[in-house]
């Protein structure tokens, strides 16, 4: 055990001496009333972590998300922030994407290029692109194996953003190879 472990554990102890000590102070003539304020306090505790611990498997069923409808068109749910965000899979890697029917290109984040295997740092930035934030260097790159639902592009260009983004966009280059509708909350996409 090194100084920051024994400095923690000591810290613990005392607090525990402390809280502890009160509790003995407050209930001294009450044991039975203590026992079941901390069951109570204890069964919320476990509640709170069986719930943070579960969210993964039932955050999809709370939360909207995108889904192939029977007709074989692609229905996306408006977010709570009102954009439409659409997962595409791209070479077997899925890749979030807001919907922006106001953009030309699809645009990568630099992140979401190196996860898809492509280094922004060996990129030449030749392009340049007028967004909120200014302009900003671009490079072009090919992805292949674009899918989205049931729909498939072999080949699909795109552009790297050089300045970090908080995701990628999906511009018109793309959402153009379908039919688009939105209304009552959803964004359906269909070819």
């Amino acid at each position: 055990m090194d100084a920051e472990q024994l400095g923690r554990a000591t810290y613990l102890v005392l607090l525990l001496i402390a809280v502890g000590g009160w509790v003995m102070v407050e209930y001294r003539t009450r044991i039975g009333q203590a026992l079941r304020v901390a069951l109570a306090w204890g069964m919320i505790f476990l509640g709170v972590a069986a719930g943070y611990g579960l969210w993964q498997d039932i955050r999809h069923d709370i939360i909207p998300r995108q889904m192939v409808t029977e007709t074989g068109t692609v229905e996306i749910p408006r977010a709570a922030d009102g954009h439409y965000y659409l997962q595409l899979e791209i070479g077997g890697q899925a890749v979030m994407f807001l919907a922006d029917t106001g953009a030309t290109n699809v645009v990568l984040s630099p992140e979401d290029a190196r996860r898809l295997g492509i280094d922004p740092a060996g990129l030449t930035y030749t392009g340049q692109a007028m967004t909120a934030n200014g302009m900003v260097r671009t490079a072009r790159v090919r992805l292949n194996d674009v899918q989205l639902g049931p729909f498939r592009d072999d080949s699909l260009a795109v552009w790297v953003n050089e300045a970090e983004m908080d995701g990628s966009l999906l511009g018109m280059d793309y959402l153009g190879r379908f039919r688009i509708e939105i209304a009552r909350d959803r964004m359906v996409l269909r070819r």
